[in-house]
């Protein structure tokens, strides 16, 4: 597999399930998470993430941030009415526009450490190749690559190797793969399970046709040699989550960045 991994691209979500903002650099959390990455979350009275899987609204929604995340601007597709609010003291407003927007009741949650990974076991930033995003959109006619990529929602994008590369960077159940990613370790946990939102344009929340059995399909057709295929117990999995050892924390990941893999560990994760 020849290849010279490089770190293409950073994608920070700020509010889980809305807009990613592009980053040229970033710091790893405590927990490993990336800073700012699903920093905020919305949920319902009942405590439930008010996110894409549950709510195709959410697909509507465009949000922008300012350089230093502290200020939102909400716009709904297809409209020209902008609203904009500070993160730090207008909540109570935010939290009401959203309310009104979802027609029930939604707070903003905040947690600065963790964030709110959808892998409670993994909360490292989650890893794909630009190669397997260009491949994934070949199945889907009319699907960009850009569209795709928005679909996917990786973190971190490499470049310099070929489609599916990242599927190396898991090993067996109970074990890791550990890279490095500039001088930031990394461990490669498992391989990402895919939900609803992919299957959903980005812009409009229309389903795409078949599209999961299109992908369960071309992706057991294209799985490669370098990886495991136990670690597939269905094949509506992309991309792949990690943990960041305690070592690492307050380390920077740069765009550029060389990757290199070091070799597989135990793991206390399966």
């Amino acid at each position: 597999m020849t290849a010279s991994p490089r770190l293409a691209s950073i994608t920070i979500y700020p509010i889980k399930s809305l807009d990613g903002i592009s980053a040229t650099q970033a710091t790893i959390l405590e927990s490993g998470a990336l800073k700012a990455d699903r920093e905020f979350t919305l949920i319902d009275e009942k405590g439930n993430f008010v996110n894409g899987k549950r709510n195709a609204k959410v697909h509507l929604l465009r949000s922008q941030f300012d350089d230093e995340l502290k200020t939102i601007s909400l716009q709904v597709q297809g409209t020209k009415q902008k609203a904009t609010f500070s993160l730090d003291n207008e909540k109570l407003e935010l939290e009401g526009w959203f309310s009104d927007y979802f027609s029930f009741s939604v707070q903003l949650k905040q947690n600065t450490i963790t964030g709110f990974p959808d892998d409670l076991n993994a909360k490292g930033a989650t890893i794909i190749s630009t190669a397997t995003i260009e491949e994934i959109a070949t199945w889907y006619p009319g699907v960009s690559v850009e569209e795709m990529r928005s679909r996917l929602r990786a973190n971190l994008e490499i470049d310099g190797v070929p489609a599916f590369w990242e599927d190396g960077l898991f090993a067996e159940a109970g074990q890791c793969v550990r890279f490095t990613v500039g001088d930031v370790l990394f461990e490669g946990i498992n391989p990402c399970q895919r939900c609803v939102v992919p299957t959903r344009d980005t812009k409009t929340g229309e389903a795409t046709a078949n599209f999961q059995k299109i992908f369960l399909n071309k992706r057991r057709e294209t799985l490669p040699k370098w990886t495991i295929p136990a670690r597939f117990n269905h094949f509506y999995r992309l991309s792949v989550n990690t943990n960041v050892p305690a070592s690492e924390v307050g380390k920077v990941v740069r765009v550029g960045d060389a990757i290199a893999i070091i070799g597989v560990s135990e793991s206390q994760l399966s």
